[in-house]
């Protein structure tokens, strides 16, 4: 990867040698304890979660060659399975951290496999990615690492789901770590960024994982309305994200692989916008039906021919 002048001038001033990897110009991340990059889900400036607003279309043209994805020759995972570990208090009487939230998050992904949607990956040249998702399992956990949790305490709590057998090691996993409203993560969740994803050691071998806050903590920034196609706005809001962090670790799991030279994923490519949508019966806009539920994901990159655009299909 290529080293920005602002951390070439921090290495030679603090005469350290480089860490395994370097974010892009122009990506948002930063850097765990571990020396890992956890690559960053802007947020939204606060200025779309609206009640009354549409959610923002987004331009229609081909992308610009700064903006299209290209192969940097790292892997891919061509069929990914998602895997939940709930953080925190999912039993709350708030109206958003409950069991009915947990189902919005399993129903979607038990159906973006194959889906229009998610099989848009598949147009991604000589990947390999085949369009389908397989949803794991999930498995909970209280709060051991109390209600803020640093970048390494995410990935302990993934490492530990695996070495408990609570979840499956692994190799082609995605380790989704979402947690309840009153819970935040130290490094800037609704200051800095509404999600990310990341990969490390564990167990010996590399895994990625992602980090996903309830949208309810800050809901002008993290979300893009403030009522929710499924009756929840800080799930529904969560939902677009974990699409964004879904897309981004399957065809840029360890940050070599497809992005542009801009250094942005492919969900960074379209974030916050969302294409045609439609007005629910509840004053919720969505933008695709996936199973029995309507939902509001942002676009994601296709490959058109030469060509390359945010699309929902």
């Amino acid at each position: 990867m290529t080293f920005t002048r602002l951390q070439l001038t921090a290495l030679l001033l603090a005469g350290l040698a480089a860490p395994a990897a370097f974010a892009q110009e122009g990506r948002s991340s930063h850097f765990s304890e571990t020396g890992s990059e956890i690559i960053h889900h802007r947020m939204n400036g606060g200025e779309h979660a609206s009640v009354y607003a549409a959610p923002t279309v987004g331009s229609t043209s081909a992308l610009s060659s700064r903006s299209k994805l290209t192969n940097h020759g790292g892997q891919v995972i061509t069929t990914p399975t998602a895997y939940i570990i709930w953080y925190g208090n999912w039993a709350q009487s708030n109206g958003t951290d409950t069991a009915a939230g947990q189902a919005i998050v399993t129903d979607f992904f038990k159906a973006i496999g194959g889906s229009p949607y998610y099989k848009m990956n598949s147009t991604y040249t000589g990947s390999g990615i085949t369009g389908n998702v397989v949803y794991g399992g999930a498995t909970s956990v209280a709060y051991p690492y109390g209600a803020s949790l640093s970048d390494a305490n995410i990935q302990t709590v993934v490492s530990n789901a695996i070495t408990s057998a609570a979840l499956p090691n692994d190799a082609n996993g995605l380790y989704f770590v979402l947690t309840s409203s009153d819970v935040t993560a130290s490094s800037g969740f609704c200051t800095q960024y509404c999600g990310w994803h990341s990969w490390g050691t564990i167990n010996g071998s590399n895994h990625r994982f992602a980090f996903i806050g309830n949208a309810a903590r800050c809901i002008t920034s993290c979300a893009s309305q403030s009522i929710g196609p499924n009756g929840n706005a800080g799930v529904d809001g969560m939902v677009s994200v974990l699409a964004h962090e879904l897309e981004e670790a399957a065809t840029d799991p360890d940050g070599n692989t497809w992005y542009a030279r801009t250094g942005y994923e492919n969900g960074d490519d379209c974030a916050w916008t969302f294409g045609t949508s439609t007005l629910g019966s509840n004053g919720a806009y969505y933008n695709v039906t996936l199973g029995s539920r309507n939902f509001l994901i942002q676009r994601n990159v296709k490959f058109v021919g030469s060509s390359q655009y945010c699309l929902m299909q």
